[in-house]
Parts: C-alpha cells; structure tokens; sequence
C-alpha cells in the first residue's frame, strides 16, 4: 500500500497523517471556543476565513448572507461579473451550499454558515484541485462552527438590546412613579386648599409652596387679586388692553401653559370667557415639567374657585333684583325686610328712586348695566339695581351731587349720552312705587322737552310736579284745549310745531334770540311763526294773563304728553 504523499513530495506514514489530522481537529476546537466567545460578527468572520489556508489548500473567495449580501469583513473577488456568476449559482444551490465554478479555480464549493436551528449564507471557499476528503471535512466543521458562533452572537446581542431595554423601561417607569407621587401630592395640596375654601390666596400659597416660585392671581384685565411669595411688585405692573388681549388669546389658542416675558401663565377659563390667570415668576426660566404640572392643577382649581364666586355674585344680584321689583311694585313690608336681612342690606335708611336712561357711542344694550352698575359703587350710590325696558332703576340710599354721578356714568360708558329722573325720598317701604313714578315723571318731561341731556329732580319741577299729581287729568286736558286746541289741530293737520315752538318761547321769557337758537331755527323763522300762533289761536302774547294762561296750558301739555308715553322709551340723543 502507497503512503500518502505531501506537498513537498515526500511521503508519509499512517501515524503521521494521523496525527496531523488530529492536530488541525484540536486547532478547529480552540478556533471554534474563540469564536463562540466572541460577540462581534466581524471578528467570527476574520477568524474563519483567515483560518481556511490552515486548514487545506484552499483560499477564501467571500461571505454571502442571505439577508445582508457580501460581508465586508471578508473582502469578495473584486470582479462585478464574477460576484453576479458566483450570486445566481447560490441562488440555484439553495441553502445546503455545494459545488460551484469559480473562474480560473479548478474546483470551488460553497460552504452552508448554519446553526442548529437556521442557514444564514454560504462560506466560499476555491482551489486549483479539488483538496482532500479530510480537508473538505475540516472546512465543513470550520463553516458550521462560524454558523453557530455568529448565531450565539447574535443571541448575545439580542439579549443586551433586551437588557438595556428593560433597564431603559425600568427607569421610565421609575420616573414615571416619581411623576405620579409628585403628580398626586400636588392633587392631595390643591384639594385641601378646595375644601377648606382657602380662596384665591390659599391657592397662590399653595402653588408657591409646591414650586417655590411666586404667584400671582389676576382677572381678566390684568388687576391683581391675590399674591404669594416674596418681592412683590408695589405697584403692581398692568399692561395696556390691547397686549393683555392678545396673550389671552394665545394662551387660549395654545391650551397650555405659556411664557409671557418672565413668566409662565396659565389662564382659567371653564368656558369660552376667561375668569382670570394664574402666574408662576420665573424670569430665569427655571420650571420644569413639575412646575408646569402644578400650574396647570392650580389653574383648574382657581377655575372651580372663581366660578363659584360668579355663581354666588349672580345668585346674589338675582335676589337683590327680585328685592328691588317688588318694591317697585308694591310688596308686604314684613317679607321685603325679611328678605334684604338675609342679603345683609338695610332696607329701613331713607332710600329715593332714580331711573337712568343712555347708550355708549360704541357699546352694546348691556353695558348701560354694567356702567351704572360700576358708577354705583364707585360713588356710594347704592347697591340694589335692576334693569326695565331701556333704562336702568337704582335705589339710592344716599344723596350725592346727582350731576356728578351722570358724569361717572358717561366715563364708563364712554362718551354718548345719559338722562337721569330722580324721584322723591321714600321714609317707608310702601312709597317705593311712588317714587319710582316720580323718577319717570322726571325723566319723560326731560324727554319730552327735547332740551339738553342732564339730571332733572321730581322735587324741582315745580308747576310740572303739581301737573302731574292732579287726580282728575281730563281737567288738565279740557284746559289745555280751551287755551291751545286751535293750535294742536293745525300741527295735526300740517305737521307743523306751532305749539312746541309757543312752549320753547314762553319758556324762553319771550326773547327771541335764545328762543331761535333752543329751536335751532332763524330768527325770520320764528317771527313767522309766532304771527301764524297770534293768526290761529288769537291771542295776544303780550297780555300778561294770556301770557301766564298759554306758559300754563303748555307745560300741561308736555305734563299730559310725558304721563301718555311709555316707561321704557328710548331718548333721542
């Protein structure tokens, strides 16, 4: 039997090859136990395919993954053509490898990189003949070993990302618990505050104990309401309306907390109107997502607050509306006084009715309300009110310079114009609805004189005051008539003013000057006029009685016109 021959040419004994083989089995282990402990892919492939030439007379022509291509830690034959040779042929072996043609190799096989559970490509490997069945063995053993390596790598790697994953979700969710206790402290403060109805200061110290920032609660225009915290600004800073505006519009766009300047705001609007805003001071911009938590809680709670402050403030006005209808109607005094002592009001101080009448140039129905309602309190009127029709009627328990406070009402109208009737001072309960008529009495004959806005007074209008109480108003009227019917029938006919124009020139004292310009008419005009008023009635206006009868019969026309027309007519202005 011929003795195996080696490369050199020289021959070998069974021994010999023996323990060769066992040797490069003994290298196989060591390489595979290095490679299974290693954990980069990279490496595992350096360490197969430079291992290949030791284990046969072979040379590596590259790595194919099945997802991934050409490895770049083995660097393939560098002809594109060969590469797309080499591709189609795996591509018809299938994952179990086999023989392959490589270009100027006498024989090429490709090796299965696999584990126990999956193929993950081919080692190819080429050499001039085709090596030994021994050789071919250990470069099938070498393949399977990178396989299982590369797989145990990948395990290795799978469980780290899994690992850090779950170190990852571990400190998520103990920050997440962090945020929650926090969370839930910040709700246990602020329901304390709720509860025990501390108010709008129990809530800005509140926050400011959460966040050690100072707060500021303010309404809707920017007044400070209530403070918490140390360097607070005296006076206190207002912006102009117009930015004040344009913040709250943000902030109600945006729907969070936002930074105006240096602070954080948030504002409290239950609905679509703002009810007031809830400010942290942080002009270093330090608050976190902690502070802006506990805003945004305290935010709610200032919310719940001002609409149960609202809820009383309307019950309360509505109370006192109701109070202030039925004394103008006429109700039992027992139950009225019962009534204003639940409300804390002294209903038993001399009060006197006063009815306004107006309209801002600019402002809506409402605001003639809302402006007798601040001119009110802001000079000591009184504080029971109601509205009728188109004006607003005020019980007064105090006497002021009626005058004055008509001033105040057109600054919070804001210009336009404003009539006011004062009524007579009522000592009981019972001459509430008497007073009220007084004040409308005022306030018609001021209408229906067409002079210039102002306050007139039922106690100063004189004959007109005796005109107006006559029980018997048809004596009136036949009067009027004996002394100026002709007159009426003509203006009724031909829609002329003959009589306001007698009225505004006896009122006048008989000069013509002033008479002309409070009729806003030419002199001419006016002698024409008055000689038609001597043509038609017949009188002579410089004969004393007839003088002192006609004045007479025309402020009883204008007491007669003032009582026929409706409360709640609105004024010419």
């Amino acid at each position: 039997m011929s003795k195996p021959a080696v490369p050199d040419g020289r021959s070998t004994t069974p021994d010999t090859a023996l323990r060769g083989q066992l040797s490069n089995l003994r290298g196989l282990l060591m390489l595979s136990m290095v490679m299974t402990e290693s954990g980069d892919e990279r490496q595992i492939l350096h360490l197969a395919t430079t291992s290949v030439p030791a284990f046969g007379r072979c040379h590596v022509e590259g790595v194919h993954f099945l997802e991934g291509g050409w490895q770049a830690a083995v660097a393939p034959t560098a002809r594109p053509e060969v590469r797309a040779a080499m591709e189609s042929q795996l591509n018809a072996l299938g994952r179990g490898g086999g023989l392959i043609t490589v270009p100027d190799q006498g024989w090429g096989w490709a090796l299965p990189v696999r584990s126990l559970d999956e193929c993950v490509g081919h080692l190819i490997v080429s050499a001039g003949e085709e090596p030994s069945s021994d050789e071919q063995f250990l470069l099938q053993a070498l393949a399977q070993q990178t396989g299982v390596a590369l797989a145990n790598a990948r395990l290795h790697a799978k469980e780290r990302a899994t690992a850090e994953e779950l170190r990852t979700a571990n400190a998520a969710l103990a920050e997440t618990l962090g945020t929650l206790e926090q969370t839930i402290q910040i709700h246990d403060r602020f329901t304390r505050v709720a509860v025990a109805g501390e108010g709008q200061e129990g809530i800005a110290t509140a926050l400011h104990e959460l966040t050690g920032f100072p707060v500021a609660i303010e309404d809707r225009y920017g007044n400070l309401r209530a403070w918490a915290g140390p360097n607070k600004p005296d006076p206190y800073p207002k912006h102009p309306s117009t930015r004040r505006e344009q913040m709250l519009r943000r902030a109600m766009r945006e729907g969070r907390p936002i930074r105006e300047g240096g602070r954080l705001l948030a504002i409290s609007s239950p609905r679509a109107d703002v009810l007031g805003v809830l400010a942290l001071v942080d002009p270093a911009g330090a608050a976190r997502d902690q502070e802006l938590i506990a805003l945004e809680h305290g935010a709610t709670v200032l919310a719940m607050e001002l609409v149960r402050l609202r809820s009383s403030a309307e019950t309360e006005l509505r109370l006192r509306r109701d109070l202030v209808e039925e004394l103008l109607s006429g109700t039992d005094e027992q139950s009225a006084l019962a009534r204003a002592q639940a409300l804390g009001y002294d209903l038993e101080r001399r009060h006197r009715v006063i009815v306004v009448e107006g309209r801002g140039q600019t402002q809506g129905p409402e605001a003639l309300l809302h402006g007798v309602r601040r001119a009110v309190s802001s000079t000591g009127v009184g504080s029971l009110l109601v509205t009728r029709g188109d004006t607003v009627v005020v019980l007064s328990d105090c006497v002021v310079p009626w005058d004055r406070f008509r001033t105040v009402v057109l600054t919070e109208l804001g210009g336009g114009w404003c009539r006011i009737g004062v009524g007579g001072p009522c000592e009981r309960l019972g001459e509430f609805p008497r007073s009220y008529r007084e004040a409308l009495l005022a306030l018609k004959l001021q209408r229906t004189a067409r002079g210039g806005d102002c306050v007139v007074s039922y106690e100063d209008l004189g004959v007109y005051r005796i005109l107006g109480e006559v029980e018997d108003p048809a004596a009136v009227e036949r009067f009027v008539r004996q002394w100026l019917g002709s007159l009426l029938d003509y203006d009724a006919s031909k829609r002329s003013e003959l009589v306001t124009t007698l009225s505004q020139y006896l009122e006048c004292g008989g000069r013509y000057e002033v008479t002309a310009a409070a009729l806003s008419v030419h002199r001419s005009t006016l002698k024409y006029r008055l000689q038609r008023i001597r043509e038609i009635s017949g009188h002579d206006l410089s004969d004393p009685d007839t003088y002192f009868n006609l004045q007479l019969a025309t402020r009883a026309w204008r007491t007669l016109d003032a009582l026929r027309s409706s409360p709640t007519a609105a004024g010419d202005c």
